[in-house]
């Protein structure tokens, strides 16, 4: 497959973690939970009330040397900027756009669609969004394992802790909205589908 160009590339980080942040946005506001790493930055936050882009950036500190051995530099440096993009737009979506009202089910729906559209615009680009993102793209590269159906076993997990803390309504519109993001992944994300021309 060719590469992409370095502007397709920054212009697809930017624009992908733009969408991702406004998907996270919506969680947020509608205090819902996703899977993957954010899922359990978005955990951290509504339990503590510690700032969801500190978190998440934090959190994904401990996967980069699997990205790096693993995925190669390039993979590894894309994916540390996506996350620090998606760190800082999460803290200025807010700024931005507010909402008077905010249905909990169509936050599920659409939050989900739009992490969804912006980690598969990463995914396409070669990035992440870091920890189980890396495992996952690892797993389907090396292993032929779908990274959409084994980032659905993650995100269940998760959405077992979220019991202990949300309401069971909000978990399961959670896992609705994690659903959709998930199909997708793993409906568009297939190795051979998308080619890249320069």
């Amino acid at each position: 497959m060719i590469g992409h160009r370095l502007y397709e590339d920054a212009i697809a980080l930017v624009l992908g973690t733009l969408i991702v942040s406004l998907g996270i946005t919506l969680y947020t506001q509608a205090v819902l939970i996703t899977g993957s790493t954010a899922g359990a930055a978005l955990l951290i936050h509504h339990a503590s009330g510690l700032d969801f882009g500190l978190v998440f950036f934090g959190l994904n500190l401990p996967f980069y040397w699997l990205s790096y051995k693993r995925m190669g530099w390039e993979f590894t440096l894309k994916t540390f900027a996506a996350v620090g993009l998606v760190s800082a737009f999460s803290r200025l979506t807010p700024m931005w756009i507010s909402f008077d009202t905010l249905q909990p089910l169509y936050a599920a729906l659409i939050g989900g669609g739009l992490m969804g559209v912006g980690l598969l615009m990463l995914f396409r680009h070669r990035a992440g969004l870091g920890g189980v993102n890396i495992l996952a793209l690892y797993l389907q590269e090396h292993h032929g394992i779908r990274a959409g159906y084994f980032q659905l076993g993650i995100d269940a997990s998760i959405m077992v802790c979220a019991l202990f803390l949300l309401p069971f309504d909000k978990v399961l519109l959670s896992l609705a909205g994690a659903t959709v993001l998930n199909l997708i992944i793993a409906l568009n994300h297939r190795p051979g589908r998308y080619f890249s021309a320069r």
